[in-house]
């Protein structure tokens, strides 16, 4: 399990994130058509996860558009902003941002991704969401970087996530 704060109070997860190096595992989440989508639809490309609590606070907002904005000037990776968001929520807050270049995928089904990611949180008062965490995967979805928010409520660090994507 690993730890991480949420306004300051202990935060515990279901686990701990993909060890760099490892292969990523593979996941079943919901894009906004309500088709299932895998890992596998992002084959050969290199991707960048944005996981979130919910896109309706603000951070994991901030954060949405910050990565759309790097996505749009980098077409060789795909971003995936990873919620517990219903898929109508994800469209209507990316059409109300003008968010165009990222891919907005939701545990509405399940929550499989979210501990095989380790990734669940299992206390605090957002218990049964994600904790924000930033994932980089090679094009053969090899874990080049990884970051679980020390902070839950503090923007990823973009620059080693960049960086990572280089």
């Amino acid at each position: 399990m690993a730890k991480a704060l949420f306004k300051g109070t202990p935060a515990n997860t279901s686990g701990e994130l993909p060890k760099v190096g490892s292969k990523a595992p593979d996941f079943k989440l919901t894009a906004g058509d309500l088709s299932d989508v895998t890992l596998a639809k992002f084959k050969g490309k290199k991707k960048l996860l944005s996981i979130a609590h919910s896109l309706d606070t603000g951070t994991c907002a901030d954060a949405t558009k910050r990565f759309n904005k790097f996505a749009k000037q980098h077409p060789d990776v795909v971003v995936l902003v990873v919620t517990a968001d219903l898929p109508f929520a994800q469209a209507r807050f990316c059409t109300g941002e003008g968010l165009k270049n990222v891919v907005t995928l939701s545990m509405m089904r399940d929550r499989h991704f979210a501990k095989d990611y380790g990734v669940l949180l299992t206390d605090t008062p957002i218990a049964g969401l994600c904790a924000r965490s930033t994932l980089v995967l090679d094009e053969n979805d090899k874990v080049l970087y990884t970051q679980l928010g020390p902070e839950l409520t503090v923007e990823p660090d973009y620059d080693k996530a960049f960086a990572a994507l280089k």
